[in-house]
């Protein structure tokens, strides 16, 4: 079944998780994409090694649904390459500062300039305005810098996110934009500059604590892992283990206390609604932990599911691969690539659609694997393409 996206191709120049994502998510899709690395590889290909040849977790889950192209386009000939691919594509993606994207020449004028219908995809750090326009940064510079790393933790050492929550949620705007810049250019007919920032990203996700702390300068410090405007709203330790559990909401809250045993804590003014139950949380936990110190985290979930508590394990990351709704669901995808000892499991789709599915069509690419191929559909033959292997070019 072809995807909402065939007939559209794409240059993935992105490095790492914020470019290169919204390429997989748009290759999911349908589209064609073309990652274009370093002769040596790109730096992310080699991040958590987890086959023989080197290339990483990472990786082998960004690079589902593309060909690889090793390219210089720094070289004369590199260059030339590029604008045969520009002239033919429909969008180019680079999560790199801008200047680099002028020294490759794939900033938006100097594409838009050969293919006037072509969408370019940037992310920086900070973005194109403002005096941090020309920093670097990575997913936990937005995290330090949106407030999100001091409200985590335990008030006194802030705590970032190990799962790199910026660069997705990124990468994931950064396919939305293309998607309504593509709606657009089939009305207008025109390209467009679609560009993200993480620390955007980070405030757009932070938004609501900013909104709250200029209203009223609560000053709010990390709590660990208990809620700020709800409660009980915390983790809990089982005779066997973590869980997580919340009430949000006064349904919620006193079906927990019918839970409890304890009725009348729905009455009690400290817990009167939920900002309330946020202040007073620590004597909340206090409650929950009591009731789940004589109980495995099964039976814990159990009643908590019976009342309908949301609550969930915390899973260690083998134990997500082995619980059962996500193996029943088939969350994971099994894909084979050379040199690994099993089949990698990426997710199989990050959204599902019900006559359109996003499909995972082909592995990630070994380094510059389908170069020979891309070059020879540009129009290149084979002595050229050799002596462009022998100059360094690909």
């Amino acid at each position: 079944m072809a995807g909402v996206l065939e007939g559209i191709r794409v240059l993935d120049f992105g490095r790492y998780i914020a470019g290169p994502f919204c390429g997989t998510m748009l290759g999911d899709l349908g589209a064609e994409v073309i990652r274009i690395e370093k002769l040596e590889g790109s730096e992310d290909r080699w991040v958590t090694p987890v086959v023989e040849g080197g290339e990483g977790a990472m990786f082998l889950q960004m690079g589902r649904n593309k060909l690889g192209l090793t390219l210089n386009p720094m070289k004369p000939a590199g260059r030339e390459i590029v604008k045969k691919l520009v002239a033919v594509s429909d969008v180019v993606i680079a999560n790199l500062p801008y200047e680099d994207l002028q020294k490759m020449g794939i900033d938006y004028d100097t594409i838009s300039a050969i293919n006037p219908r072509i969408i370019l995809a940037t992310t920086s750090t900070f973005g194109s305005e403002g005096p941090y326009a020309t920093r670097v940064g990575f997913d936990t510079i937005g995290q330090a810098m949106s407030g999100a790393m001091f409200l985590s933790g335990d008030g006194k050492v802030p705590t970032r996110m190990n799962a790199p929550f910026v660069d997705f949620g990124t990468a994931l705007l950064n396919t939305v934009g293309v998607l309504a810049a593509l709606i657009d250019r089939a009305k207008s007919g025109k390209g467009q500059k679609v560009e993200t920032a993480l620390l955007r990203t980070a405030i757009n996700i932070t938004n609501g604590h900013l909104i709250e702390q200029a209203m009223l300068s609560l000053n709010r410090i990390a709590t660990l892992n208990r809620g700020f405007t709800a409660g009980p709203s915390d983790t809990f330790k089982c005779k066997d283990g973590w869980i997580y559990a919340m009430t949000i909401g006064q349904p919620l809250f006193v079906r927990w206390c019918k839970l409890m045993g304890n009725e009348a804590l729905a009455q009690d003014p400290r817990f009167k609604d939920d900002l309330a139950r946020g202040d007073n949380g620590e004597a909340l936990s206090a409650i929950m932990q009591t009731w789940c110190d004589t109980r495995t985290a099964a039976e814990a979930l159990a009643a908590l599911e019976a009342n309908r508590i949301p609550a969930g394990p915390i899973y260690t990351p083998q134990q997500a691969l082995d619980d059962k709704h996500v193996q029943d669901a088939k969350f994971l995808h099994p894909m084979d690539f050379p040199g690994a000892g099993k089949p990698v499991p990426v997710l199989q789709e990050p959204v599902k659609l019900s006559r359109t599915p996003l499909t995972i069509r082909r592995r990630a690419p070994k380094l510059g694997e389908h170069t020979d191929q891309i070059l020879r559909e540009l129009g290149y033959e084979p002595a050229v393409i050799q002596q462009l292997r022998a100059d360094r070019v690909i």
